[in-house]
């Protein structure tokens, strides 16, 4: 250095401002300490006063303006720039700070990716170290083995059944529910930076996706699953009753009311959970991911006659394909829905868990796991429906369930994205002791 300098001049000290980051012994981060002497640097700046905005922070022409005018006599000297840290468009990933207010996850402190992105930028992003990238791979994985699985009972069964017979039209549309459900979760997290309005865009079509998954699964049930129980059985149940409460009740009526309305309270409640939880993305939410979770269990009691069923009767004995994997898909739900609302391990140690190991990460992987226990009763149940199959599914009760409910999930999107305001919120914070505000409403103290 003092040969770049010539000789003359002062020398630059080897010490330099604490980078982004490190903290001064008066506890700032960034700023030199009010107690210890500035490092004396060739092109030597004056430090903000207390309270100020980062340089990086204050709007464009307002950081420099004043410190010129106040100093009109002052001499200036020739010497070679500090490089300045890289703006944040420029960097491959950011810290909370750095990104739009809707990007900012709890207490995910690093990790995130810069807006806008390129698709390609987006796509080659799955293989760098993001906080995103086990999100996709953590389902793009079980998107992969779910496919393997249902080309294997479509096409390579062994069945005297072909594919398109209306037998199978229940698996069809409870296929496609899992499929779309992995597919749309995998392009949300891959595509979430290409701008704040498509990032809404795939999230709220990942939250209609659930609940297409979830009403093909009340589909696959009340085809293949429901006529077996024997809860549903009014030959069973009217003597059950008898038995169990001394009175004489016909049960035909009220089993036929339910078989009636099974359908349409199911395709309600998916429509009711997408509008919850794309009203989740909004700010008069305070606790979204409770939300969806609680909303998202609403449809699960589509499988309640299963688990009284369990309780009346010996379903172990009679089925313990059903019993055993019913049971450990609502385990792995169980423990799927702590993680999501917990937001465990990355509550603990923020920062720690950004790239591996967050609960978003175990939420992907426990939901993979109970879906793959669903897969293998929903078979079990087909294998049985078709040794003694009772009226075949009709198209409209089933692809046209899906058909419509794909239309009516459309236009509650559309009126989501056109009601609402896309702007860029970047936060203005002090160079002190801070909070940390995410949009989920939680927020988590840190040293700034």
């Amino acid at each position: 250095m003092e040969r770049l300098l010539g000789g003359a001049g002062p020398a630059l000290h080897p010490e330099r401002r604490p980078r982004r980051g490190h903290k001064g012994s008066d506890g700032r981060r960034g700023l030199p300490s009010a107690q210890e002497p500035a490092p004396e640097v060739a092109c030597a700046r004056s430090s903000p006063a207390p309270g100020t905005m980062p340089r990086r922070l204050q709007p464009r022409g307002a950081g420099t303006k004043g410190t010129t005018a106040a100093a009109p006599g002052a001499t200036r000297r020739s010497h070679p720039a500090v490089p300045e840290a890289p703006p944040a468009s420029a960097k491959l990933l950011l810290r909370w700070d750095e990104v739009p207010d809707d990007f900012v996850e709890c207490f995910i402190l690093s990790g995130y990716r810069r807006l806008p992105c390129t698709a390609q930028e987006c796509l080659a992003s799955v293989l760098k170290p993001t906080n995103e990238t086990l999100n996709f791979w953590t389902h793009f994985i079980p998107l992969l083995l779910f496919l393997s699985k249902f080309c294997r009972l479509f096409f390579l069964s062994g069945r005297d059944v072909p594919f398109h017979h209306p037998w199978l039209l229940p698996l069809w549309c409870y296929a496609s529910g899992v499929l779309l459900t992995f597919a749309m979760s995998c392009t949300a997290h891959v595509f979430s930076c290409l701008s704040l309005r498509l990032r809404a865009a795939f999230f709220y079509l990942d939250y209609a996706s659930i609940s297409y998954y979830g009403f093909g699964s009340t589909v696959a049930y009340y085809y293949y699953l429901l006529p077996g129980l024997s809860l549903l059985d009014a030959s069973v149940m009217t003597p059950y009753v008898q038995q169990r409460l001394g009175w004489h009740v016909d049960c035909t009526r009220l089993i036929a009311a339910y078989r009636e309305l099974v359908l349409p309270v199911a395709f309600v409640l998916a429509v009711a959970c997408t509008v919850a939880c794309c009203k989740s993305r909004t700010d008069w939410c305070a606790y979204p991911f409770a939300l969806r979770t609680f909303v998202f269990i609403m449809p699960l009691s589509m499988a309640c006659p299963i688990m009284l069923e369990s309780w009346l009767f010996d379903l172990r004995g009679e089925n313990p394909t059903l019993f055993v994997h019913f049971y450990r898909r609502y385990f792995w739900l169980v423990v799927a829905a702590f993680f999501n609302v917990s937001k465990i391990p990355e509550r603990i140690q923020p920062g720690l868990f950004d790239i591996i190991g967050h609960s978003h990460q175990l939420f992907h992987i426990f939901t993979f796991l109970s879906i793959y226990d669903q897969v293998y009763y929903v078979e079990e149940g087909l294998r049985q429906f078709l040794q003694a199959p009772p009226a075949a599914p009709t198209f409209s009760g089933t692809v046209g369930y899906m058909l419509l409910l794909v239309v009516c999930l459309g236009l509650v999107i559309r009126k989501f994205l056109n009601n609402t305001d896309f702007c860029s919120k970047k936060r203005a914070l002090p160079n002190y002791k801070g909070e940390i505000h995410c949009y989920q409403g939680i927020s988590v103290h840190l040293e700034l």
